[in-house]
């Protein structure tokens, strides 16, 4: 064979690899600002006419909770999901006295962060919420799980939007958008997207608190945790949505998937998951207004 022909073929092989790895990496028509992947965003969901029709979304299914690192315990129960416009609730219940579950409340006003053991406390993970609302009232918890999520009322929601490009994160090459809510928050907040489908995969939000935040011992914390609080101690939020499926015109996922993460100045660290699968999920069905009842 003739260099020529060598040189040739070497080079159509690069631009085949090339293309290919492009191609794993970034949809056909990659895009370049937050206004473009927000709007890419939502088409991912359904068209316009689609989101527009539905005004409420009901998620249910099991879940299960364990503590993976800082102490052990597996708890299996039941996970509901209900909004209707801005107001939701995420509820998580166990059949367990230490350790009841979590109920996150917002009713477009108010919200609220239920007590989650027999002691009437809050978890750590509630406490963050509860300190930390931006989470619940920007109706970022669960994701495109709600009606209440943020990046389909951006107009009203006005929060600044910036695009950070692709981000390995977790060993994926993710789209990054850091979310900033119009009214001050502490939280460090970014939204993460395939690059292929631009479905919403990931939400991170972090937190390092000084005296002014103490969050109470929850299940596979420790006094420590209480005292730590006195110092800085990181937190760190993380959602993941999977397993996308076709739902009344809507993709949707069916695995949503919570860990929350303490790293305290002592050097322990304590990581809690939420596991949620093979979710049902309805749009536009008909709820009760006392889910969204804060007393």
């Amino acid at each position: 064979m003739s260099a020529r022909k060598k040189t040739a073929i070497s080079l159509l092989t690069l631009l085949c690899l090339t293309l290919g790895l492009n191609g794993v990496a970034l949809a056909a028509n990659p895009v370049t600002n937050a206004d473009e992947l927000v709007a890419q965003h939502l088409d991912s969901i359904a068209n316009a006419k689609v989101r527009g029709e539905v005004k409420t979304l009901v998620v249910k299914g099991p879940v299960r909770y364990s503590i993976l690192v800082g102490g052990a315990g597996v708890l299996d129960g039941k996970a509901f999901l209900v909004s209707e416009g801005k107001k939701l609730q995420l509820m998580m219940k166990f059949q367990n006295n230490e350790y009841k579950g979590e109920q996150f409340v917002f009713n477009g006003d108010k919200d609220k962060v239920a007590f989650s053991t027999a002691q009437q406390s809050r978890s750590a993970f509630g406490n963050l919420v509860f300190v930390q609302d931006a989470i619940i009232r920007e109706g970022l918890l669960g994701g495109v799980l709600s009606t209440a999520w943020p990046l389909a009322d951006l107009s009203d929601r006005k929060p600044k939007l910036t695009f950070e490009g692709l981000k390995k994160v977790d060993g994926r090459d993710l789209y990054s958008l850091r979310y900033k809510p119009k009214k001050s928050s502490d939280l460090e907040i970014n939204l993460y997207f395939d690059p292929q489908t631009y479905q919403h995969v990931e939400t991170v939000y972090r937190y390092a608190s000084g005296e002014g935040f103490s969050p109470i011992a929850g299940p596979g914390a420790s006094a420590e945790t209480s005292k730590a609080g006195q110092q800085q101690t990181r937190y760190r939020l993380q959602e993941k949505f999977s397993d996308f499926k076709t739902v009344d015109g809507m993709t949707l996922p069916t695995h949503y998937n919570i860990q929350f993460t303490q790293e305290l100045q002592s050097g322990r660290t304590t990581v809690n998951e939420w596991d949620l699968k093979d979710l049902e999920i309805s749009g536009s069905t008909p709820v009760d207004a006392r889910n969204f009842e804060v007393k």
